[in-house]
């Protein structure tokens, strides 16, 4: 499984509405039938077996779960989900599409849908078209887990080279989730480019606190600290980039002294 399908699946209505079974009519509507009750339940257990056939890497048996899920309810938008991110990790991105679309077409104000399909546009080169889901996403105010969605439009605007919109979305994460690596990273990067390098220390400095020690964090941490004049610092960093990633691309540039490219 990649880290793609992983995260998507990790943020998916689905898991939730496995767990709490069908959600109750509103007030002023009238209460499902008990047939479409027991249909809802019946998608439900087929949706989950489909998920564990998907983890197993059974991708054929795990789609006709999804089929037969959806023959006893049409209507249940979370198994499109599902079977969109099984035809993503197929290569299918046509069907994938048109899976997403249509769980959004049945919910077009859960946040996660709208999030997973930004995503999705953002990793297919349709880095502008993302950006309408994350905001749909964040405008719901009962979303559980902005940061997700303020990230991934973080992330896509970066592509976009729109780097005001990027420190928008990233600080906003920020404020959700401080302890994030991937908002640190971002937002070290951004004031890193914008000269304003005791910022970028503040947020590269967070990221390593969570451990997280990969060798771009600790080139842009070098980097860092070379603006900044800390000589003992770049040093102690670029030892622990020799030590955990001899040989990256990162540790070339710091031995060819690669610090503006």
């Amino acid at each position: 499984m990649n880290a793609l399908l992983a995260a998507l699946i990790a943020s998916a209505a689905f898991l939730t509405g496995c767990a709490s079974g069908p959600t109750p009519a509103p007030q002023g509507e009238a209460p499902a039938t008990s047939d479409q009750t027991d249909n809802r339940r019946r998608a439900q257990i087929r949706l989950q077996l489909a998920v564990g056939y998907y983890e197993q890497r059974q991708m054929a048996v795990a789609l006709d779960e999804i089929r037969q899920a959806l023959v006893a309810d049409p209507s249940f938008a979370d198994a499109y989900v599902m079977r969109a991110l099984i035809y993503m990790d197929m290569g299918e991105n046509k069907l994938a599409e048109e899976n997403f679309l249509q769980a959004i077409k049945l919910s077009p104000n859960t946040p996660d849908f709208n999030n997973n399909y930004g995503w999705f546009l953002c990793q297919n080169g349709r880095e502008k078209e993302s950006i309408v889901y994350f905001d749909a996403a964040l405008k719901n105010r009962a979303y559980q887990s902005p940061a997700k969605a303020l990230n991934n439009a973080g992330i896509c605007s970066m592509k976009l080279k729109n780097k005001a919109a990027a420190e928008r979305y990233f600080s906003q994460a920020f404020q959700y989730d401080p302890g994030n690596p991937t908002t640190n990273s971002n937002l070290a990067r951004i004031y890193y480019d914008q000269g304003d390098y005791e910022r970028a220390r503040f947020y590269i400095g967070r990221v390593m606190k969570s451990d997280v020690m990969t060798a771009d964090v600790l080139w842009l941490a070098i980097k860092v600290e070379r603006k900044l004049g800390d000589r003992a610092a770049e040093t102690s960093l670029a030892t622990q980039l020799r030590r955990r990633h001899g040989g990256s691309a990162e540790f070339a540039a710091y031995q060819r002294g690669a610090f503006d490219e």
